[in-house]
């Protein structure tokens, strides 16, 4: 039975996402049942894709990249994929138009195969865009559930979101990406060196985002709000701890929120919630 099949896919995609991403877990659990494995299918599908070239060292990246990539493409053709990651989303793509923007983040991974610096603002840009933007933009039509004027209205601030997380993760992850993976991302890090000026204008960027973000993230529908603001608060607490943490121990190591933190930020937020403050 494909119903079988369908409804074994989207638990693998729910258990990649419970596997490689506590914090996103939990946002997903406090969105509305309904929207829940639409989510599970995008995150399980771009973490897979993520991995590839980011993980599978000492395998063919690139060959693996193109198949994953070729496979995704047939699905559409096909309407399934024996891969369940890919199954699950396939289906997701097509019911809320996703085709684009997957293209976009497919092809920026790519670009991790083979770019390793960002120079310039506008390939950093460009790269955000593509890695994350996109991703935001693919979730937010799920939560207003293809409704165009809706998604036309808060696309603004799911781009800067998408940027505002993602910018984190390369500042909190910068000792990896340029030891480990041998990548820059930001356009003013130079010789792997972190300067605190650099990072009070790493900073104000991220936060600038964020402030963009949360006017959107308040319009959101009532059936997702609650998790994306908790994912917003997340990662708003995980960038002033950055920021109160030097440059150099930035570099030496990766700052985290702890999970009691996490389920301080929980229950404020739910609170805030309930008192219909956000």
């Amino acid at each position: 039975m494909k119903a079988l099949f369908d409804s074994s896919s989207l638990k693998c995609s729910k258990l990649v996402t419970h596997t490689y991403s506590t914090s996103f877990s939990l946002g997903i659990r406090l969105f509305a049942p309904k929207i829940r494995p639409a989510i599970y299918a995008i995150y399980g599908f771009v973490r897979y894709a993520d991995e590839i070239v980011d993980s599978f060292h000492g395998y063919d990246q690139e060959e693996l990249l193109t198949e994953f990539i070729q496979e995704y493409k047939l699905s559409l053709k096909r309407k399934i994929s024996l891969n369940p990651i890919i199954n699950s989303f396939q289906e997701v793509v097509r019911k809320y138009e996703l085709y684009e923007y997957a293209d976009v983040f497919l092809e920026r991974m790519k670009y991790d195969l083979e770019v390793s610096e960002y120079t310039t603002k506008e390939a950093y840009e460009n790269y955000i865009y593509g890695s994350a933007d996109v991703v935001g933009l693919m979730c937010l039509r799920v939560f207003v559930d293809n409704d165009e004027e809706k998604f036309k209205s808060l696309k603004s601030s799911a781009k800067y979101l998408g940027s505002a997380f993602q910018k984190v993760n390369f500042l909190r992850d910068i000792k990896q990406d340029l030891e480990s993976l041998g990548r820059s991302y930001f356009p003013n890090v130079h010789q792997k060196e972190l300067t605190d000026e650099v990072k009070r204008e790493i900073i104000a960027e991220i936060e600038e985002d964020f402030k963009k973000a949360y006017l959107g993230l308040v319009q959101l529908p009532i059936e997702s709000r609650l998790g994306v603001y908790i994912a917003y608060k997340y990662y708003s607490n995980l960038l002033k701890k950055l920021k109160n943490t030097k440059s150099e121990k930035i570099l030496k190591g990766r700052i985290h929120i702890s999970n009691p933190m996490k389920m301080v930020i929980l229950a404020k937020g739910y609170v805030r919630y309930k008192l219909n403050a956000i």
